[in-house]
């Protein structure tokens, strides 16, 4: 009987030590993986990239719009009276 329990120990102790390491190893690779910063700088990136295209979409919007508005007309206008000169 007293052979049995220590073998029961035994076998618990065993396990105990292999489940203690298994999370630890767990633990140690989910450390590892929350610290790393390898893909943040493709995150970065890429926001940058959809800024840039979207300030430049409307800075050339607000150009066609300035130039469609008032730059054109106004020199048609004296592009005309240069050549309708009558003096």
């Amino acid at each position: 009987m007293k052979n049995s329990i220590e073998k029961g120990f035994s076998y618990v102790k065993k396990k105990s030590a292999r489940m203690y390491s298994f999370f630890m190893m767990q633990s140690t690779r989910m450390q590892f993986a929350v610290s790393n910063n390898r893909g943040e700088n493709y995150v970065d990136s890429a926001v940058k990239i959809l800024i840039a295209v979207v300030l430049g979409g409307l800075l050339l919007a607000g150009l066609y719009a300035l130039f469609g508005d008032v730059v054109i007309p106004t020199l048609e206008t004296k592009i005309k009276e240069m050549f309708n000169y009558a003096g």
